[in-house]
């Protein structure tokens, strides 16, 4: 008598959905292998924080002189360089984890493919979380030669800054597939780019937190892009402190309860 067959779920055999985020690595492989075709789309992100911080660096560092930061005067292109690194690091990953993520999802149905793989629904979390969290932190790096090359790190404590672009990464990438989750059709990422505007202009990269009005500093003292932030400012120009590792702490808990959230959802959607 033939044993039965290993019982399945839309293709998806117990042993896929046990895997927990073992096999994802051939999901990065993959996306890799399609953006050698779309390098451009790639590159292209990194331009508008760049162009910010040249056309600061040439026109508003000499109109606007020195800021206080670090506890000694730098020059205001210095000022705003690591907040714009922050910026870049979470443009680059969120591109991937709310756009990217959507046209797989629902459009293109590619996470339905690979779930009839041996690959299980964590695997597609881990491996485009991963994926998100590497494209972030090529912008990222790309970022940091450009500000040394024009002297805007002046700490040695800015070695640091590339990972703390990594976990800035990792923590919106997470935060931005878990919104992904719940949308319904392209209209929805207006949300996105309404959620993201604010983010980018009230999170003090522009100006010190002491400009804005008591009530509105708490409440960018709260927003997830001031943590990273005030987290590079501290790094890159030498204002080291235990706030740093509290900053660090609230993008940590964000990343985790993103992908918390998007691991349920995902085995919600794709599994049932």
């Amino acid at each position: 008598m033939t044993a039965p067959a290993p019982s399945t779920f839309l293709g998806v055999t117990p042993i896929a959905l046990a895997s927990g985020g073992r096999r994802a690595a051939r999901l990065l492989e993959r996306n890799v292998l399609v953006y050698r075709r779309q390098w451009v789309y790639l590159v292209s992100g990194f331009f508008e924080p760049l162009f910010y911080l040249l056309s600061i660096g040439v026109g508003l560092n000499h109109l606007v002189g020195a800021v206080h930061a670090g506890g000694r005067p730098v020059a205001y292109a210095s000022y705003v360089a690591p907040g714009l690194l922050a910026a870049a690091a979470m443009n680059g990953a969120l591109f991937d984890a709310t756009f990217g993520m959507f046209f797989k999802l629902k459009i293109a149905k590619t996470f339905e493919a690979v779930l009839a793989t041996p690959l299980g629904a964590r695997d597609v979390v881990v491996g485009e979380l991963a994926w998100a969290l590497l494209r972030g932190s090529l912008y990222a790096a790309s970022f940091v030669v450009v500000m040394a090359a024009l002297g805007y790190l002046h700490s040695a404590w800015a070695l640091l800054s590339l990972p703390a672009a990594v976990l800035v990464s990792g923590s919106f990438g997470a935060i931005g597939m878990a919104a992904t989750s719940y949308m319904r059709s392209w209209q929805d990422f207006d949300l996105v780019s309404l959620g993201m505007l604010p983010l980018f202009l009230f999170s003090a990269t522009f100006y010190p937190l002491s400009v804005y009005p008591g009530w509105l500093q708490l409440v960018v003292r709260c927003t997830p892009l001031y943590q990273g932030v005030a987290l590079q400012r501290g790094l890159c120009l030498g204002g080291v402190s235990w706030m740093l590792a509290a900053h660090a702490a609230y993008l940590l808990v964000m990343g985790g309860i993103g992908f918390a959230v998007t691991s349920g959802r995902l085995a919600r959607l794709l599994l049932s």
